[in-house]
């Protein structure tokens, strides 16, 4: 049974390393396209940041350890958990293959939806639909923590992309207007030269916002492992070298070596870069100048900030993909290319059931298979 607790842990990180290359060429992909930065400078900045930012807060990683699937409907086992990881793990590698920025957060979270709902035998009850508790932003279950983000956080990474580029115009229109030293200032070699330094400051700030939401949701699906096994008696006798597994508090506790470990795997796999959807986030979509960068980021970053605050496990790649496309609409309507678009829409549409179907079929396969 420990070599089953050590295979879940194991695919919980190989889901993590996959996140680093699958969701960090999002957050890296503005400041690349704009040649601020090369693609391996970047890497270093993404990684560097991510392993930072994983370090801030936990309550992402709670929403999925405890918010979403009903433990007293369901008994979520390792094999369940294992399912769940394979589901993401396979429709990530899918998308990533294809060049689409589909979301690694919606696919773990599909993953571990379809795999409870096939060990729960299709009782719908298994999963927290909507759970008040007083104050909304505590709310848990998928209405609160999955689908209102999974809706909202789009369109305001659209709205707050348009909002910055109107706002920054508005700046450099002003010193244009003022004449003298600020309207040479607010000249297009100067604008470019001045956000080519700034993006580099919005870029670490969404490398940082990207670890602080995207790390933890691997920490909740490797706390659930942990508490499932401690659950089962299979952390009874520990190696002394395995002692650290044991954990230290209760089922809303994340311990310290997980998030050390996640933030750690997230930077390596950020390391191992992921150009093909660098190429349809930064190229594809809309031509983008440092100004528009520096923009997207910022906004695309705020989003994920917050949200992470809030224990929400937004995706990076709904975020800056939005951003991206308001920055886009700001500076043209006609500059958009909506058949790029049209194939990240339905990705992101088919994202959570895909994940969750396979995760569904792994789990039967393993009851055909005698493995549960």
């Amino acid at each position: 049974m420990l070599t089953l607790v050590l295979v879940v842990v194991l695919a919980a990180l190989v889901f993590e390393f996959v996140n680093g290359f699958h969701d960090t060429a999002n957050s890296i992909a503005t400041v690349v396209a704009t040649k601020v930065l090369t693609p391996g400078q970047a890497v270093i900045l993404a990684a560097t940041m991510n392993l930072i930012g994983a370090f801030m807060g936990t309550a992402v990683a709670k929403t999925i350890s405890s918010g979403l699937i009903d433990a007293s409907v369901v008994d979520v086992t390792l094999q369940v958990l294992l399912c769940a990881l394979g589901g993401g793990i396979t429709w990530n590698l899918i998308t990533w293959w294809l060049g689409l920025p589909s979301s690694s957060s919606h696919a773990l979270i599909g993953g571990l939806c379809g795999a409870a709902l096939a060990a729960a035998h299709n009782n719908w009850h298994a999963l927290i639909w909507s759970q008040n508790v007083g104050d909304w932003t505590r709310n848990k279950g998928l209405l609160w923590k999955v689908f209102v983000p999974m809706i909202s956080s789009p369109i305001a990474g659209f709205l707050l992309g348009v909002l910055i580029m109107v706002i920054l115009w508005a700046i450099i229109a002003a010193m244009a207007r003022a004449g003298g030293p600020l309207a040479r200032l607010a000249r297009p070699r100067w604008v470019n030269a001045f956000f080519g330094k700034a993006q580099l400051v919005s870029a670490a700030y969404m490398g940082f916002a990207h670890g602080t939401n995207d790390a933890q949701k691997t920490m909740g699906i490797i706390a659930l492992a942990i508490f499932a096994a401690q659950a089962s008696g299979s952390l009874d006798q520990l190696p002394s070298w395995l002692a650290f597994m044991h954990p230290d508090g209760g089922e809303s506790d994340i311990d310290s070596w997980i998030i050390a470990t996640c933030a750690l795997v997230m930077a390596a796999g950020t390391a191992a870069g992921g150009w093909r959807i660098i190429k349809t986030m930064g190229h594809k979509m809309v031509k983008l100048h440092p100004i528009h960068g520096f923009a997207a980021e910022s906004a695309s970053a705020t989003i994920l900030t917050m949200a992470a605050h809030f224990g929400m496990p937004v995706s990076t790649t709904h975020s800056i993909s939005t951003a991206i496309m308001g920055v886009g609409f700001a500076k043209n309507p006609r500059a958009l290319k909506f058949t790029v678009i049209e194939r990240i829409v339905w990705a992101w549409i088919l994202t959570i059931p895909a994940a969750g179907g396979i995760a569904y079929g792994l789990l039967k396969l393993f009851g055909l298979l005698g493995w549960l």
